[in-house]
């Protein structure tokens, strides 16, 4: 079942991002090759009347792709005249770039909102509900009650927020910054170090937040915005400290690694696996919309680059500036599943 899972929540993701090129395409007028499903060897194809798309079946189901008139090569003659991605406006190809983000947004949107109507609200405020006692925190002054604002100089607005600078931890000696009762105090401690069996460290300070529960659509509608924004948050940080060395690109995970955590989810249960898709198609979004080479948010760069000069690369240019780049995405990926292979031994 892992891998059925596997390959629903990949396949699904990709599919409705390329879903959004394709829709938006059509909408403006550009001539689509080609709408996949799968990836690989084609097993059947069809046509629908009057439309020039070719619509296929492909061997592998780990979502698709689509393929726009104008995009890897320079005019081709046979396209209509006007109907290549070179014959529409700037803001037609920005749309056209920027529509696959968009709907993975618009999933993870909808996938939270169902988590929400199962689970519920659960505030999201750092603030501390219980205080174990003889802990670090309890020693150090910390009462229920109190919201956290900042963990070693950086800012926190919500306990996601908090969980990604938890795991930034180098040493016990932790500094908090407290808001209690509208006054704000600094507060340091000393946090307990602990090593599971894998060799992760964790500092444990002893509290924990208030974890208060509500249900209703309302709730479930509060939920999925407010969630949306903090991953969106935690994701920018994640890449900030990935890019200033404060992260290791050994946390990251690739498909081996999101395999074993699929896996792993599925024992929790069907509505968690559900969190995980929309986590993941708000990744494959935020990723996408990086202005790096062979991503949407790369292509939409050079669209931008090519206003501001006021005139066009070459296809040549552009085809070789997004191999170098899947090249290098490529290496990257071989990099993280090597040590998502190692991390299973």
């Amino acid at each position: 079942m892992t891998l059925i899972y596997f390959i629903l929540i990949l396949g699904i993701t990709v599919l409705i991002h390329e879903f959004g090129h394709y829709l938006m395409a059509k909408k403006a007028g550009v001539y689509v090759y080609e709408f996949s499903i799968g990836m690989g060897p084609r097993l059947f194809k069809w046509n629908r009347k009057n439309d020039e798309t070719e619509y296929s079946i492909r061997i592998l189901p780990i979502g698709g792709y689509v393929s726009l008139a104008g995009e890897e090569e320079e005019k081709n003659p046979k396209v209509p005249k006007g109907r290549q991605l070179q014959d529409k406006s700037f803001i037609q190809n920005i749309l056209i770039m920027g529509a696959g983000v968009f709907n993975n947004f618009l999933l993870a949107l909808f996938l939270l909102f169902i988590v929400g109507l199962f689970n519920g609200y659960t505030e999201t405020k750092p603030i501390v509900s219980t205080v174990v006692d003889d802990s670090p925190a309890y020693i150090a002054g910390i009462e229920v009650g109190d919201r956290i604002t900042s963990l070693n100089g950086h800012h926190i607005n919500n306990t996601d927020k908090l969980l990604l600078e938890l795991t930034t931890i180098s040493d016990e000696n932790i500094t908090l910054e407290i808001d209690r009762d509208g006054s704000k105090k600094q507060i340091s401690l000393n946090a307990n170090r602990e090593t599971d069996e894998d060799g992760n460290v964790s500092y444990k300070m002893g509290f924990t937040l208030d974890n208060t529960n509500s249900k209703g659509i309302g709730y479930a509608i509060k939920y999925a915005f407010t969630k949306f924004g903090s991953l969106v948050e935690q994701m920018v940080f994640i890449l900030i400290y990935l890019f200033s060395g404060k992260l290791s690109v050994n946390n990251l995970s690739g498909p081996v690694g999101i395999y074993v955590l699929v896996g792993s989810v599925a024992k929790q249960g069907l509505i968690n696996l559900v969190y995980l898709m929309g986590y993941i198609s708000l990744n494959v979004g935020i990723i996408n919309i990086l202005p790096f080479p062979a991503f949407d948010g790369g292509r939409i760069f050079l669209l931008i680059l090519e206003k501001i000069r006021g005139k066009k690369l070459s296809q040549k240019i552009e085809n070789s500036i997004n191999t170098v780049g899947f090249i290098l995405l490529m290496l990257l990926m071989i990099y993280v599943t090597f040590n998502d292979i190692l991390h299973l031994f």
